[in-house]
């Protein structure tokens, strides 16, 4: 709580208070000196005080730079409109680096040999029998450990350039022919810069 408030504190500016203090806000309206007349929210026969206001966390309340209540606006006969001027400070995240998982390279059984490998191998770790245990997770476990021996498996490294194979020259001229066409187009909007334009 500021020390700029209205008048004195009755049971319900209390548990605003009491609200704040829990839930470890500040009540903007009452950081800022301001003449009475931009404190007060509430006005009618006669009486004046402060009924509206802005709660803001305390941690934040370094981005608020300024808190009044808007004389001649009011949101209803009595009420007065209460603004707040704020300055977001918006923090980029760091990305965390995330462990990529070194994955078997499975893609090697479409090559014959490997496929002829693997399948000795498996028949071997299995103990010479064709059928495969009846518990899932024994012959999932079977079969992975086998694949990581006979197929190896990738670095774990992510290729960054993966999906850049085809930017080339001829799609970098292509672009920039229609830049200059689009260019034209705008400079001199004539039927004949206009089909020029469409066809690129």
């Amino acid at each position: 709580m500021g020390k700029f408030g209205v008048k004195e504190r009755n049971l319900e500016g209390q548990m605003v208070v009491d609200f704040a203090k829990k839930m470890d806000m500040g009540v903007v309206n009452t950081y800022f000196q301001k003449r009475e007349e931009h404190r007060v929210t509430y006005k009618s026969g006669g009486r004046r005080t402060q009924v509206d206001y802005i709660l803001c966390r305390r941690g934040n309340l370094k981005e608020i730079s300024d808190c009044k209540v808007v004389v001649g606006e009011s949101v209803v006969r009595q009420h007065r409109m209460v603004v707040c001027r704020m300055t977001l400070m918006v923090c980029k995240k760091k990305r965390s680096k995330i462990e990529i998982e070194k994955e078997t390279k499975w893609w090697k059984l479409k090559k014959k040999e490997c496929c002829e490998e693997f399948r000795q191998k498996l028949r071997q770790a299995l103990g010479g029998q064709v059928l495969l245990p009846d518990d899932w997770d024994t012959k999932a476990e079977v079969i992975r450990e086998t694949g990581r021996k006979v197929l190896g498996v990738s670095s774990g490294r992510r290729n960054e350039d993966k999906e850049t194979w085809w930017w080339n020259e001829e799609v970098q001229d292509s672009i920039q022919r229609k830049r200059l066409a689009k260019k034209k187009w705008d400079m001199n909007r004539t039927e004949e810069n206009r089909q020029e334009y469409k066809e690129l």
